[in-house]
């Protein structure tokens, strides 16, 4: 297994506040795990409320746990209730389940560790996540495209359903 180097984590959560900049956000605060579920980096920016740190490290380890960027899980919540609620009980750590956490990818597709992102809108926590793995030459469960890869290397990803009108 290939560990996420500190550099690499700093280029992330670097790349993550350049987005959120871009896009006017609230002050945010990012977390990088792993793949272990290890801290490896964090940081707040000025003005973030308390416990965001604690809410980005949720995010960042729902992923790991569950193999799926932390919407998905939310998603998983909302589907098997009582499935999830076991989950959590075994967790190893605590698992906030809404958007903003990635599994951050080698070009491969292994899983080096995730990046949990708060302080926003969970889309946009997600949308400066997703920058911030790029950034750092990285790749998001989104970036595998091809059934036949993403189904070798286990990306979960969100089905589509009919909408309700």
């Amino acid at each position: 297994m290939r560990a996420i180097t500190l550099e690499e984590a700093m280029t992330i959560i670097n790349g993550c506040f350049a987005a959120a900049k871009s896009h006017k956000l609230r002050p945010l605060t990012a977390v990088i795990l792993d793949a272990g579920g290890r801290l490896k980096a964090a940081l707040k920016q000025d003005g973030c409320a308390m416990l965001r740190f604690e809410i980005a490290y949720g995010k960042a380890y729902a992923s790991l746990a569950m193999g799926r960027p932390s919407r998905l899980v939310l998603q998983k919540q909302r589907e098997k209730p009582v499935f999830m609620e076991n989950l959590m009980e075994l967790a190893d750590g605590p698992m906030f389940l809404e958007a903003g956490g990635q599994l951050i990818r080698d070009a491969a597709g292994e899983v080096i560790g995730a990046i949990g992102v708060t302080g926003d809108a969970g889309e946009m926590d997600d949308v400066c996540a997703v920058a911030g793995i790029h950034a750092a030459g990285h790749k998001t469960c989104s970036d595998f495209t091809d059934p036949e890869v993403s189904r070798a290397i286990n990306v979960k990803e969100a089905t589509m359903r009919p909408s309700k009108s």
